[in-house]
């Protein structure tokens, strides 16, 4: 290794001068008399410094590090080096190229430069540590400027303890030994770069640091994907890879990218072209090695299962939320392709996601199952539905960027009619298409809604039906974000129809309860007729009273609300009948079984209902509930 650097650096002396690029200098036989002694003595004074740190010389400091040495040694040596570059340009300008005193400090140079590249390795190999991205990138800002002070290029001879504190104070909250590692790194790059050598200086720092990068990323468990394997991967294991790139990636960004970022900028300050070249090797490969996962995820299927699109979503949030870093970190033309891979993903990811919408959307119209729910109670669709779309509502930013390029598509007549988007205070979210395309969703869904309910014979079970299930919409959309989103206003209608719906069963489970009873005028009906509205409302509450005590009312303050509500029209309307005409009957042989009921078992009735469970079973006719075993099952013996 020693010998092929030494023979990169110790140049032919026409190749060094030409790294030089000097002006001559019109002056008088006596300036030039005058300077070139000036520069003579400068080469002969630092040829001891320089030729005490020879690392090819037999000396102690062969083996010995110089920065860590001696520091005030190290100012110095730096000082020599640009003396001396500064001699050799007087002694070309007065065309002096055959002095033996510009052979000497050539000769100085090629040692200068030897010991350099030395302290350059050892410095970036011995201080990993204080090298770590995590430190770098956690309390610097990015930028083509260092941020550091440049405590080599004091010429006062403070001790170490002062260039401590110089270093420490330049960036707050970093060890003040990391600060002066990026500071000799720095110096030394800078003062290679001025001397024609800088390839010669960032080749042992892209080897050292791109071999940092390739391990961050494998310990964050970053490894590059192969299409032909990624395509025959279950999505069961795509799920925890997702989960993983997603930590990874902010890290591999924020942290690990973003921190070589700033020591690459810092240390190269002086040489764009070397900054992007090194930054180039050592973060290019690194990048788009993270950023395929995304890629191949997006385009893994052409119609993807709605459910992945929460994952999808969660790539595309992840993304976005470091895209402004992305931006900055490779924003030099040559990484640009990791920037533009990540771009392709967030569009990608962007038109899967549409995709997953619009697929939902077509697996609601398309449930055409056929099965009832017992009882008229929540149907599995109802569940799953509002599950999804109020997990949608909490990616509310995803979906809004997503959304603004693809605009509901479809005839929103209807929704207009009773929807009106709410204005959020987010001003970040465009709530308007989000708003209307959760509601569009929600629209759709309420109409299956309907046809299901359709499938129900008995027309008091079908709204019984859609009572409960409307009141799970309203109930999901009451309790999460989907109440932003949808607003105030469209709780209010929907609890209206809701009432409609409870209204409309009463009417259809209860009605022909009533017409049993004898309209209220002030003609009164003679006893026979009594005992046949008796025997009418029996068997009309029996058989009402039968068929609804297996209907279910999931939700106990809505179930309550139905018994209390029947109850209030029932009950007094027996209750008035039943004082007026059972005292004529007292006469009647078997009076307990015409007179079945008394008003105050009828509420102890109605209390038993819509929790599912039927009191009798077998025939739903009227004739079998007449036998005195229905009588006493139904509760007759309650006074």
């Amino acid at each position: 290794m020693a010998k092929k650097a030494k023979s990169v650096l110790f140049s032919s002396p026409k190749s060094l001068l030409s790294s030089l690029s000097f002006t001559s200098l019109p002056a008088s036989p006596i300036n030039k008399t005058f300077s070139q002694s000036m520069m003579e003595e400068t080469v002969v004074a630092a040829e001891s410094i320089i030729k005490k740190w020879d690392p090819n010389s037999a000396s102690y400091t062969k083996i010995i590090s110089l920065f860590s040495h001696s520091r005030k040694e190290a100012k110095e040596f730096i000082r020599c080096v640009r003396d001396l570059r500064r001699a050799m340009h007087v002694l070309v300008s007065q065309q002096n190229s055959q002095s033996a005193k510009l052979a000497l400090a050539q000769s100085l140079m090629q040692i200068c430069m030897s010991r350099l590249e030395k302290e350059f390795f050892q410095i970036l190999s011995s201080n990993r540590d204080q090298l770590d991205p995590e430190s770098v990138s956690a309390h610097s800002s990015i930028s083509s400027n260092s941020e550091f002070e440049d405590v080599m290029q004091s010429d006062d001879d403070d001790d170490e303890e002062d260039e401590l504190k110089k270093a420490g104070e330049s960036i707050t909250q970093v060890e003040k030994a990391s600060a002066l590692v990026m500071s000799d790194l720095k110096i030394i790059a800078e003062t290679m770069i001025s001397c024609g050598y800088g390839k010669e200086c960032i080749k042992s720092y892209k080897l050292i640091r791109k071999s940092i990068v390739d391990e961050g990323l494998h310990l964050l468990g970053v490894e590059k994907c192969k299409i032909s394997r990624f395509s025959r991967t279950d999505w069961g294991v795509l799920e925890p890879m997702i989960k993983n790139w997603i930590k990874a990636a902010k890290i591999g960004v924020t942290t690990l990218f973003r921190g070589e970022k700033l020591l690459c900028d810092h240390v190269f300050s002086a040489s764009s072209t070397l900054r992007e070249s090194c930054f180039y090797e050592i973060a290019n490969e690194a990048g788009l090695s993270l950023f395929s996962l995304p890629e191949l995820v997006a385009s893994k299927e052409k119609k993807p299962q709605p459910e992945r699109i929460f994952k999808l979503m969660d790539l595309y949030a992840a993304i976005s939320e470091l895209w402004p870093d992305i931006e900055l970190i490779f924003h030099f033309d040559s990484v640009a392709a990791v920037k533009t891979l990540a771009l392709s993903s967030m569009k990608r990811l962007k038109d899967s996601i549409h995709t997953c919408l619009t697929e939902f959307e077509s697996t609601i119209q398309r449930d055409s199952s056929k099965a009832l729910t017992p009882g008229g109670g929540i149907h599995k669709l109802t569940r799953t539905t509002m599950s999804f779309i109020s997990s949608l509502s909490e990616y509310s930013r995803v979906l809004s960027e997503i959304l603004a390029e693809h605009p509901l598509q479809r005839n929103t007549r209807l929704l207009e009619t009773y929807f009106t988007a709410p204005i959020l205070e987010d001003e970040h979210t465009n709530n308007h298409a989000i708003s209307v395309h959760l509601a569009w969703l929600v629209l759709v869904f309420l109409c299956k809604l309907d046809i299901k309910a359709e499938s129900y014979k008995d027309v008091s079970l079908s709204y019984l039906f859609l009572v409960n299930n409307t009141q799970f919409v309203v109930d999901t959309v009451r309790s999460t974000h989907l109440r932003n989103l949808l607003g105030d206003d469209w709780l209010t209608k929907h609890e209206a129809k809701l009432r409609s719906y409870a209204a409309n069963y009463e009417i259809a489970a209860w009605t022909n309860v009533f017409l049993t009873l004898p309209a209220k005028t002030n003609t009164t009906v003679s006893p026979e007729e009594a005992k046949t509205h008796f025997r009418r409302f029996h068997s009309a509450f029996e058989e009402a009273y039968m068929k609804q005590s297996s209907c279910v009312i999931l939700d106990a303050k809505l179930r309550d609300e139905f018994k209390v509500s029947i109850a209030k029209k029932l009950v007094p309307e027996y209750r008035e009948f039943y004082e007026k005409y059972s005292p004529t009957l007292r006469q009647e042989r078997n009076i307990e079984m015409l007179v079945r009921f008394k008003p105050d078992n009828l509420g102890n009735y109605l209390s038993d209902l819509f929790h599912g469970t039927p009191i009798l079973s077998g025939s739903s006719s009227s004739s079998s509930y007449m036998s005195s075993s229905s009588c006493i099952s139904l509760g007759c013996v309650r006074n």
